[in-house]
């Protein structure tokens, strides 16, 4: 069975996550070595622009197949935290590619990961400083966390807005499944009564269609008897 495009579409927004941050640590890495990264800074700035538009796509698209039902609740809350993941991976991508990644920023990192980046990980995630605090003071690190729950609060605001139109579209189905039994109710009470009438109107028909068999017969025997006696009485000479 075929994955879900939603689904597909996030793992490829991860991936190029994942490309932009292993080409900001090469950047990084050209930059402490003299090199010239005007190549990589202009491939990093596109690459940024795609990956905020595949982020908002993906946050759109879940909105829509959320008000219209095409996925479970708890599916839909499962990936919007998956979108607000992805969120705070661009806005600390942002952050760290405005870094210049200078030496002393990178021997600060060194003390964060355990030593000097020999025989670490080749998680470009790990390797360095974490990204969201690379060159940031604490002011500018709380600016930050500040902008990404504020993002993360205009989602939330978003899927309220939409959870909010499905429940007064529920209401008014209900109300009008409530009129439509209602309707239905007065319609079989019409036809009950309807029936008894015409159950009492033959009752009555075969009542007189009896009672008239039986005054021909009574007719037709008054006349046989006047016909006796006017032969019994009629004188024969």
């Amino acid at each position: 069975m075929s994955q879900d495009p939603w689904l597909q579409n996030y793992d490829a927004t991860c991936r190029l996550a994942q490309e932009i941050a292993e080409n900001i640590h090469e950047r990084n890495r050209q930059q402490r070595t003299d090199g010239n990264p005007a190549k990589i800074n202009m491939t990093l700035r596109a690459s940024l622009q795609r990956l905020k538009q595949q982020i908002t796509q993906l946050r759109e698209s879940l909105l829509r197949a959320t008000s219209t039902r095409q996925i479970m609740q708890s599916e839909a809350d499962r990936r919007q935290n998956l979108v607000d993941d992805l969120l705070t991976r661009e806005k600390q991508l942002q952050a760290t590619f405005k870094n210049d990644g200078t030496e002393p920023e990178f021997s600060r990192s060194s003390l964060m990961t355990g030593g000097g980046g020999q025989g670490g990980s080749s998680n470009p995630w790990l390797m360095d400083e974490p990204e969201e605090t690379r060159g940031l003071g604490f002011t500018e690190i709380k600016q930050q966390q500040q902008r990404i729950i504020e993002a993360q609060d205009a989602g939330l605001d978003a899927l309220a807005s939409v959870l909010s139109r499905q429940k007064q579209m529920g209401q008014e189905i209900g109300n009008e499944l409530d009129e439509h039994n209602e309707i239905i109710d007065d319609l079989a009470h019409l036809v009950d009564k309807t029936d008894n009438r015409i159950r009492n109107e033959t009752r009555r028909v075969k009542l007189v269609e009896k009672k008239s068999a039986s005054c021909g017969m009574l007719v037709v025997i008054v006349l046989l008897l006047i016909a006796i006696v006017v032969v019994a009485v009629w004188p024969t000479s």
